[in-house]
């Protein structure tokens, strides 16, 4: 006999029970088939289904069966382990909503490298492993339940780490270059805006339009040549040869985005009497995103 058991999980997990099916259709399992299904809903005229068999008669069809089909869960791995069952264990997986994540696969992968049980991977290979399982041995499970769900969490842990870091890297790889310039426009900002300050606060006047203006002009100055310099090394990673061709398109970008600085600083502070402090950091934004867009559609595009 046969037991198949799906756990206690939310969510269903027809692809096993469709697989089992089609094996018993073909004549590939002769044996009687009794299902735990849990939540999982599956009609079948060959096998006995069962959303829960009470724990006295469970422990009973453990005893008996000859070999236990289950999910990739600790608990139901470990129900077989304990009893000295050969078992073979197929995990939920994400991408067909039977799980939240794909923790099952190294799960299942870990008892199996241990030589404890046979791994489905493939629903379609159910009975190339049905053929293995009838010669397999499985390697004598000392039961020690806690160290084992230890061992399982750590190698668990250790994937995801690796997986974790895998996909920062291909974050980065994907977004390095708005990642960096963000970075280096905000340091691009706070030079502007160290400047600034530091005219305004010791020599230059903000009520002054002209030394307003002034203050801001030389702010820009010192901001420009740091950007160009950090944009054209670490951002944008430019290989153009014709530094000054490059460098006076940068400037002339910079200029429009000098305008539109001067233009926004105009209005807020003198003709809307705002705090200039704030309209400065307003202005800052709106320059950063202009920038960004200007320095890689005509500045530093990639031919």
């Amino acid at each position: 006999m046969i037991l198949v058991t799906l756990g206690t999980q939310d969510k269903e997990f027809p692809r096993l029970l469709q697989a089992i099916e089609k094996q018993i259709e073909k004549g590939n399992i002769k044996e009687d088939v009794i299902v735990q299904a849990g939540c999982t809903k599956f009609t079948s005229k060959y096998m006995k289904i069962f959303d829960l068999i009470p724990t006295d008669e469970f422990d009973d069809l453990v005893n008996k069966c000859d070999l236990l089909i289950t999910h990739g869960g600790v608990g139901s791995i470990l129900t077989g382990l304990n009893h000295h069952k050969k078992v073979i264990a197929a995990p939920r997986l994400a991408k067909y909503k039977e799980h939240t994540n794909d923790h099952q696969k190294q799960i299942v992968r870990k008892f199996s490298e241990e030589g404890y049980i046979l791994e489905l991977r493939d629903m379609n290979q159910l009975n190339k492993v049905l053929m293995k399982a009838k010669t397999f041995k499985p390697k004598k499970y000392k039961s020690n339940t806690e160290h084992m769900i230890q061992l399982i969490e750590k190698y668990i842990d250790g994937v995801e780490r690796k997986n974790m870091k895998q996909k920062i890297q291909e974050l980065w790889k994907k977004y390095k270059e708005i990642i960096l310039y963000l970075i280096f426009g905000v340091l691009t900002t706070v030079v502007s805006l160290v400047l600034y300050y530091l005219l305004v606060f010791t020599i230059l006047d903000p009520n002054n339009a002209i030394q307003l203006q002034i203050a801001n002009i030389i702010s820009w100055v010192g901001s420009v040549a740091f950007a160009y310099v950090t944009n054209r090394k670490f951002v944008f990673e430019s290989k153009n040869q014709n530094k000054i061709k490059e460098a006076t398109s940068f400037v002339m970008a910079r200029v429009a985005t000098l305008i539109m600085d001067m233009a926004i600083m105009f209005v807020g502070v003198t003709i809307l009497h705002s705090n200039d402090k704030i309209m400065k950091l307003i202005s800052q934004v709106v320059v950063i995103i202009a920038n960004y867009v200007f320095s890689k559609l005509f500045v530093f595009r990639k031919k």
